[in-house]
């Protein structure tokens, strides 16, 4: 057989790069024990696979250490904030005890203690691949450094590759998720209409504009005149056409990222926020009718971000369920 023994592995859902990410970005300074000083070797997901994929075509190895330059946990929160134009302070101390460090994990961001746990007591000595034999056997296998590999799981979160998993049994009412994972904060909601997937479009890609956003529109109304007021477009921009959508078009303080008829609508969020943000609508044909999605994303930019966003949970729940549900009455 042939075992590979990796230290970190860097990319979107990998425990240790989770808690990486969260703690950098949801703490601007933080006290953290002495062994974050302790070296690792790093790797990212992808030259893990490819090291997988190679050893199918070689005899048994047995174990072989994999990894890229050695780095300190504190080295990679710090390259974390680079990539991320965050400044970041952290202070080693000697007295920060295993246990009590994976209960602040699991405080502080949204990783199960029986993650943090065996994340925490890894970190405790130090763990630098000697990768001499993986250089002999995979010598076309060239590790990427630890800041291309952060910059490849932001693209990876960045296409919304958060998987959703529907809290309601899914029937003609209304089906919710919310989820906090991968350094993304995502809202769901799921509602059948009996109609075509065609005429469920047509409602969606007719919102915005001189139609407004169908419910609570002078909400939407001040959200937009906010954003003028601190530098962003508005709502003033309104759309190209009353009725159609097309890539790339501008839609009040959105731009379309995606448009495929009838099936799914992308909105980037162009306002100014401390974050990135997306809106998601989707269109599934099911028996006698359609079921009509849209996930509300957000990427918060540091601690800043995770407050603006944890501040309009309630406002969200209200406004996105009577949106949908407006959007079905007028399908």
């Amino acid at each position: 057989t042939t075992e590979f023994r990796a230290g970190p592995i860097v990319g979107s859902g990998s425990a240790s790069f989770e808690m990486v990410r969260y703690l950098t970005e949801r703490l601007p300074a933080m006290i953290a024990p002495r062994w974050i000083l302790n070296r690792v070797s790093p790797i990212g997901i992808r030259d893990v696979l490819a090291y997988l994929q190679r050893s199918l075509e070689l005899p048994a190895c047995g174990v072989v250490d994999v990894g890229a330059d050695a780095l300190t946990f504190r080295e990679m929160m710090i390259g974390y904030a680079r990539h991320r134009g965050l400044k970041r302070l952290i202070v080693p101390v000697p007295i920060l005890a295993p246990g009590l460090a994976a209960r602040w994990v699991g405080l502080v961001t949204p990783i199960p203690n029986y993650l943090a746990v065996p994340i925490i007591a890894g970190m405790t000595s130090e763990l630098v691949a000697d990768t001499t034999l993986a250089e002999r056997l995979f010598p076309d296998i060239q590790p990427a450094p630890y800041a291309d590999t952060v910059e490849l799981a932001a693209i990876r979160t960045r296409q919304l590759e958060v998987e959703t998993r529907w809290s309601d049994a899914l029937g003609s009412g209304l089906a919710t998720d919310f989820a906090d994972r991968e350094g993304m904060f995502r809202e769901s909601r799921s509602l059948f209409v009996p109609v075509t997937p065609s005429k469920a479009w047509e409602s969606i890609t007719g919102l915005g504009g001189e139609r407004g956003w169908l419910f609570w529109n002078s909400l939407w109304r001040v959200r937009g005149l906010l954003d003028r007021i601190v530098g962003g477009p508005g709502l003033r921009r309104g759309r190209r056409h009353p009725t159609q959508l097309a890539t790339g078009d501008s839609l009040d303080f959105w731009r379309v990222e995606d448009a495929n008829a009838p099936h799914n609508l992308l909105l980037r969020a162009e306002m100014k926020l401390p974050g990135r943000a997306w809106m998601k609508w989707e269109t599934q044909p099911e028996q006698e009718g359609t079921r009509i999605s849209m996930s509300a994303y957000f990427e918060p930019k540091g601690l800043l971000g995770v407050l603006y966003w944890k501040s309009l949970t309630l406002i969200h729940r209200f406004m996105f369920t009577g949106l949908i549900k407006a959007v079905a009455r007028t399908s």
